[in-house]
């Protein structure tokens, strides 16, 4: 049997796993849904665990996402550095939208460039942990390059599965890894289908399905990065991209766990979510006052929020709902916008993704949701250079002239 101490150097502070709808308990292990009302399972924690964390263990620990390894459901044994990205004071940007104190969590300075490098650490330790020997998942983009890159460290086989219309920035950022990619005809809702059915026959760890309860906490890490970023305190407002909606829930979980441990004060803050009109289902269940989130297909340009059947829609309703937040989307021309805005006065180029979270942080301004005196920090949660084709058309040079000075100065591009 094993014992709490060979637990605790596998998993953490993991305890079990419960289901989000009905409690009921089960060991750790590779299962995300439950088994007496089907929905999905949650990492539970030993307290007295989490409880040995605190500040200056936090603060003496790595310079990576690892120095919260006591609130997390693995350990680190494969660390590609991940994590600990810089947390930006955008004043340029705050004084364009007329607000008072607006920061960026700039999670595009990952090993691959996006916070899915966050989710696959926590995956790929457990998957260790639990005894596979290959890495697998469905993907728009970014989590293709974290969980190949995460597999070729680990020395781990990687089979990742994408939509066939994928960015082709993406496709080579995630075959350079030299693992297994699969383009499948349609969208990433039937990749997703797919895999669920591929996993039920082999015994591969797809990070999205079944060990997703471990990779899913992951997330939690741009919480507790933003809170110690800040001084060990929460920011009023957060605006955060919805794909899944699990970064959103693993946001406010992990502010929750911190003021229940009492490493921050537990201070109110409100949740904003955004996503691209092109897929908005979240979006749509908040406008219309639904519970539930009706499935979409999808289309626009920020394809790595493309997910039509959001597993964690309702649970990020929830989340906004009980904080006093709001849920907006905006189309591909406002999120090129976005993109250019961020770009022009941070110095971040963000991917799609953190065009969609700019333009609706303007669009939730404009409407009086959010309030522009209260300290707001938004997620840009990729790198630019993996979405160019999305400001191909507007981002062109100036002019282009002869190699003479006449001709610079003809140009009148001195002043």
């Amino acid at each position: 049997m094993t014992s709490v101490l060979d637990r605790t150097a596998q998993f953490g502070s993991a305890s079990h796993l419960y289901c989000r709808e009905c409690g009921a308990h089960y060991d750790l292990g590779p299962s995300h849904v439950c088994e007496m009302c089907f929905g999905p399972l949650e990492i539970a924690y030993d307290e007295d665990l989490q409880r040995l964390v605190t500040r200056e263990s936090i603060e003496a620990g790595p310079a990576t996402m690892w120095r919260y390894a006591g609130l997390l459901p693995a350990a680190p044994v494969v660390d590609l550095q991940v994590g600990l990205t810089r947390l930006v004071r955008a004043d340029n940007l705050a004084r364009e939208l007329g607000m008072k104190s607006l920061w960026v969590k700039d999670d595009s300075g990952n090993p691959t460039h996006s916070f899915k490098d966050r989710v696959v650490a926590v995956a790929a330790n457990a998957a260790r942990a639990l005894g596979f020997e290959v890495l697998s998942c469905a993907s728009t983009g970014n989590l293709a390059n974290a969980v190949a890159a995460a597999a070729a460290a680990a020395g781990l086989r990687s089979v990742v599965f994408i939509p066939h219309d994928l960015e082709a920035g993406k496709v080579v950022t995630t075959a350079v890894y030299g693992g297994t990619l699969i383009a499948v005809e349609g969208s990433y809702d039937d990749v997703n289908r797919l895999c669920a059915e591929v996993a039920g026959e082999l015994p591969w760890a797809f990070v999205n399905v079944n060990v997703r309860p471990f990779y899913a906490e992951g997330s939690k890490t741009v919480g507790y990065e933003i809170a110690e970023q800040l001084g060990w305190r929460f920011p009023d407002q957060v605006v955060i991209p919805i794909a899944s909606g699990s970064l959103l829930t693993k946001v406010d979980k992990a502010w929750r766990e911190l003021g229940a441990l009492g490493l921050v004060e537990a201070t109110p803050y409100k949740v904003f979510g955004a996503q691209s009109t092109g897929c908005s289902p979240v979006s749509a269940a908040f406008r219309a006052g639904h519970e539930v989130v009706s499935p979409v297909r999808p289309s626009g340009i920020a394809k790595s929020l493309a997910i039509g059947n959001p597993a964690d829609g309702p649970y990020a309703l929830d989340v906004v709902r009980r904080t006093g937040g709001a849920i907006d989307d905006v189309t591909d021309d406002e999120v090129v916008e976005g993109i250019q805005l961020l770009a022009r006065t941070t110095g971040i180029f963000g991917e799609t993704a953190g065009g969609v979270t700019v333009a609706t942080l303007r669009k939730l301004l404009a409407s009086g949701a959010l309030d522009p005196d209260a300290e707001t920090v938004i997620l840009n949660t990729g790198d630019g250079l993996k979405t160019l084709d999305a400001v191909e058309p507007v981002a062109r040079p100036t002019a282009t002239i002869p190699a003479s000075l006449d001709a610079f100065r003809a140009a009148g591009l001195a002043s």
